[in-house]
């Protein structure tokens, strides 16, 4: 494949994507049409079908997008953090704020017709589950090299769900949300690691 055949691949995903992604809201999975994305990127129907094969890899798609892009923020707090509990405290935080307002997950969180996605954050979430906690398994070993890899995943798996948690069920604020989130897994961390994180 020739570069420019790749850049001509990569922007009509792009372009299925975000078609998707502006429907979603208001349609759900069960009232998304591949013949509405087909028509909002401008292509044909059977190109949406060739390039992701069926409405649920589509869709796993644009939620795997979108966790990506919440995965550069939680990099960037990460990186920008002095301290172990700066950086998880901040990326909780981030992922409760930005996540109830993404347009997309608001409306997957809801009660409306965009529902039916949730199992994309719950019972089919894995993949978002997976990809979520080795970036944070990760940061957690570069900041504490003491902590075993085996710890440090279980650790960052629990981040993660707790994290999810809070937007299922947004009962708190962010920042109460990342407090929350800092006084379960900060002593677990503490005693894994033999550092003191207070």
């Amino acid at each position: 494949m020739t570069r420019f055949a790749a850049r001509t691949k990569v922007s009509l995903r792009e372009g299925l994507l975000d078609a998707a992604a502006g429907l979603l809201p208001a349609n759900g999975y069960a009232g998304l049409r591949m013949a509405d994305v087909a028509a909002l990127a401008g292509v044909s129907r059977q190109t949406v079908y060739n390039e992701f094969g069926s409405k649920a890899a589509l869709v796993r798609a644009v939620a795997l997008r979108i966790n990506a892009g919440f995965l550069d923020g939680i990099h960037e707090r990460f990186a920008a953090a002095g301290d172990v509990r700066t950086g998880i405290h901040a990326t909780i935080a981030y992922t409760v704020a930005n996540a109830r307002e993404n347009p997309l997950v608001a409306a997957a969180l809801g009660t409306g017709t965009a529902e039916d996605l949730l199992p994309l954050l719950t019972s089919r979430g894995k993949p978002i589950l997976d990809a979520s906690t080795e970036v944070c398994a990760t940061h957690l070993r570069e900041r504490l090299p003491a902590l075993r890899p085996a710890h440090a995943a279980l650790l960052a798996e629990t981040i993660v769900r707790l994290a999810l948690s809070h937007l299922v069920l947004p009962t708190h604020e962010p920042a109460e949300a990342a407090d929350s989130v800092c006084a379960t897994v900060l002593p677990a961390l503490e005693h894994f690691s033999g550092s003191s994180l207070t």
